[in-house]
């Protein structure tokens, strides 16, 4: 806490500073306000016809939140237990800022928790994109972080604290200076946090004929703990009126700890112990990642005409140790075995990647646009495996691992588009060329292999839309494209790593890319109603699969033959009172999975619903409210059915310092009841039952406050937009 209020001392010195100082513009005139009274307020939510907009203020539970858990309650999307984030039910190409990550589902679920709630701007949900977009994923997730581009020195600051079973604190500081055609801007962000997770499972074994021969009790229970501090710092220069380049580098350290203890039994037919095992597991990683980001945009002409590109290197390191340890006993008690062994994971990760976007607007209103792009992945994975049990550690070449991973990615894109009164027409065409080479590094007991392959695909993509009244107010809108899920460079990792005495993980080099065909149907009435209903039908989907050896689990990714999706969702907006307003999101879905996993067939369907509700209240004296809900209906994970679960959160907030600051208060999970419970099928002679709680329940305070000039640059004395009053009564 200490940290809190030294770092708000220099916020608001900084302020009282800046504040003493006039800012000029040799470029533009300015207005300086006295007083600015702010009678308007963003949305929630913003329905494009291509996209939902998430104005994360609006949010007031997102300054005490991490990035995971704001995308956790915003509509349509859902996180499971493995750090996968999907959108409607289809996997999601994550960006930030327009930029890949490249990062694994769990890698970026713990750099997304990492990245406080306050420090975004913007969430866009792209359920179907444009051939502009790299076709990876079925949808497209792009976080926008808060960027100020007002003339002098503006910005602002966030600190919270939350509790739940363990505490956490995030502080984060934007700051931005403008000055004739230079634009500086930064972003610090410091979180602290710890969190459990609880693991029950119940494995039960059967005969060929059904007979129960013997079931395992396992309890898994782990603690987390990590202080991430990181710093984005950039610089926009406008040569003049047309051109501008700039430059954004961006730093993060991570040391991450983990410890986990876990207990078994082993019991017979008859319910009676023949052995019991436990132990434990000790890790910590020293997370380094590193970017750095040189972009250009020259502006042609005044009708949108211009060309962008972007240049990227990001470095991703986690170097990191784990101990384990194992006991078994026999059922009177007595030590049967022991062993104690660990790992030295040195991974490394490095991304290049260039981009060029070219836009032509044509008369009539029509144009086109078109781009190239070109990534470069290399991953070098040492994982060593070392026997702890001697006085000094003994590296075992049997159990470790070296595995090389280079990716190329060649793509390039057309789009065109045309506007009539009522019809718009926009079609477009990726074309995207993949060469992976993966190497198994030979050590004395693994000989060197290696696997290479090439292929190329072509990504179209057709949109239609129709406006039912002259106004627009009623808009119907049809699209078709075709995506592709390539597998993670982890994920076709062969090493096996163990994690209890009764569960190993491990790659699969044979993994295939999975392509998904969507079609969609939309019906948007201003921004109060939407209607769709999609369709989608995705061949070798990537899961995670389940077999049992013996009675030990080993868990790899797999390509499950053919799935569908049938979504209906509706999107509503209402506003019952001047200080009440109503955004639900429902959806009824159809999901329906065909494969095999292993020697075993799956067949796994279900139909399910899933409602986010979230009530915002606005009150006298810069007080407003929160209260939201969300239900999730019956799921299927691949092999995993999961069971229904609701969560209910809440917070208030009241503005103070001349509506510059706010105190927001924030309860999470209220009655702790977001705790996914689920069954594995398909699992030759075997069924498993496995329950999941987390640090879901927590109450949280927040101070926020914004600093600077309310400076705006006078380019003209009429309004900006002539309708501006009848589109906001309108909406």
């Amino acid at each position: 806490m200490k940290t809190i209020f030294v770092t708000t001392a220099i916020i608001l010195c900084i302020h009282n500073l800046y504040a003493q100082q006039p800012v000029t513009d040799s470029t533009q005139k300015k207005v300086h306000l006295k007083a600015v009274e702010v009678t308007a307020k963003k949305p929630l939510l913003v329905q494009d016809i291509d996209k939902t907009v998430v104005n994360v203020d609006a949010m007031i539970s997102s300054a005490t939140s991490n990035t995971l858990e704001v995308l956790e309650k915003t509509p349509g999307v859902l996180v499971d237990n493995n750090g996968q984030i999907s959108l409607n039910g289809k996997g999601v190409l994550v960006l930030i800022d327009g930029r890949s990550t490249y990062l694994s589902a769990q890698d970026l679920s713990s750099y997304l928790r990492s990245i406080p709630g306050a420090s975004l701007d913007k969430i866009e949900l792209i359920d179907n994109p444009s051939a502009k977009y790299d076709a990876s994923g079925g949808a497209v997730i792009n976080i926008r972080l808060k960027k100020n581009r007002q003339n002098g020195v503006n910005g602002n600051f966030s600190t919270s604290y939350s509790q739940g079973v363990y505490d956490r604190q995030n502080t984060n500081l934007n700051i931005n200076y403008k000055r004739g055609k230079l634009n500086f801007f930064g972003n610090f962000n410091y979180n602290h946090e710890r969190y459990y997770s609880a693991d029950d499972n119940n494995r039960q074994f059967y005969t060929d004929d059904t007979q129960l021969t013997n079931s395992v009790l396992l309890q898994n229970r782990r603690q987390n703990s990590f202080r991430s501090t990181s710093l984005r710092v950039g610089m926009d220069h406008m040569v003049n009126k047309n051109t501008t380049w700039g430059f954004v580098f961006y730093g993060d350290l991570n040391p991450h700890k983990e410890w986990m203890s876990y207990r078994s039994s082993s019991l017979n037919p008859g319910h009676i112990t023949d052995s019991t095992s436990q132990g434990f597991m000790q890790g910590q990683d020293r997370r380094k990642n590193g970017a750095a980001n040189l972009n250009y945009q020259h502006k042609f002409n005044n009708e949108g005409r211009e060309l962008s590109a972007d240049l990227d290197y990001i470095r991703y390191q986690t170097p990191g140790t784990q101990h384990l340890q194992n006991n078994s006993y026999l059922p009177d008690g007595t030590l049967n075995d022991q062993s104690l062994f660990g790992y030295n994971l040195l991974p490394g990760i490095n991304i290049y990647s260039f981009k060029a976007d070219y836009t032509h607007p044509l008369k009539n209103k029509a144009g086109w646009e078109a781009g190239v792009k070109s990534s470069y992945v290399t991953n070098d994975n040492n994982s060593q495996y070392l026997d702890l049990e001697g006085s000094y550690p003994v590296e075992d070449d049997r159990r470790s691992n070296h595995f090389i991973y280079r990716e190329n990615i060649n793509a390039a894109y057309i789009n065109a588009r045309k506007s009539w009164r009522r019809i718009g027409v926009q079609a477009g065409l990726r074309i995207e060329n993949t060469h992976l080479q993966g190497h198994q590094v030979a050590n004395t007991y693994t000989p060197d292999s290696s696997f290479t392959r090439t292929y190329t695909n072509l990504f179209p993509s057709v949109f239609v839309s129709y406006k039912l009244d002259s106004a627009g107010n009623n808009t119907v809108t049809a699209s078709i494209n075709r995506r592709v899920s390539r597998p993670n460079y982890q994920l076709l990792n062969p090493f096996l790593f163990y994690q209890d005495n009764y569960t190993y993980t491990t790659g699969n080099p044979l993994l295939r890319a999975q392509y998904q065909t969507q079609y969609a149907l939309k019906y948007q009435h201003r921004q109060n109603l939407g209607i769709g209903l999609q369709y989608g039908r995705f061949n070798d989907i990537i899961f995670q699969t389940t077999e049992a050896a013996g009675n030990i689990f080993i868990t790899r990714p797999g390509n499950v033959f053919f799935g569908y999706m049938i979504l209906l969702s509706v999107n509503t907006q209402l506003k019952p009172t001047t200080w009440w307003s109503l955004n639900a999101n429902l959806q009824l879905a159809k999901l329906a999975l065909k494969g095999t996993v292993g020697t075993e067939n799956l067949r796994n369907g279900t139909s399910t619903g899933r409602l986010n509700v979230m009530n915002q209240f606005s009150f006298q004296k810069g007080w407003s409210a929160e209260l939201s809900g969300f239900y999730f209906g019956r799921d299927i994970q691949g092999q995993r059915t999961v069971d229904p679960r609701y969560r209910v959160a809440a917070a208030a907030q009241k503005k103070i310092l001349k509506d510059k600051g706010s105190i927001r208060l924030s309860v999470e999970d209220i009655f702790h009841t977001w705790i996914p419970k689920e069954r594995v099928i398909s699992i030759k002679q075997a069924s498993v039952y496995h329950t999941n709680e987390t640090d879901t329940q927590r109450i949280g305070i927040a101070f926020t406050y914004r600093f600077g000039k309310e400076d705006f640059a006078r380019k003209r004395k009429h309004a900006d937009n002539a309708a501006g009053a009848e589109t906001e009564r309108a909406n």
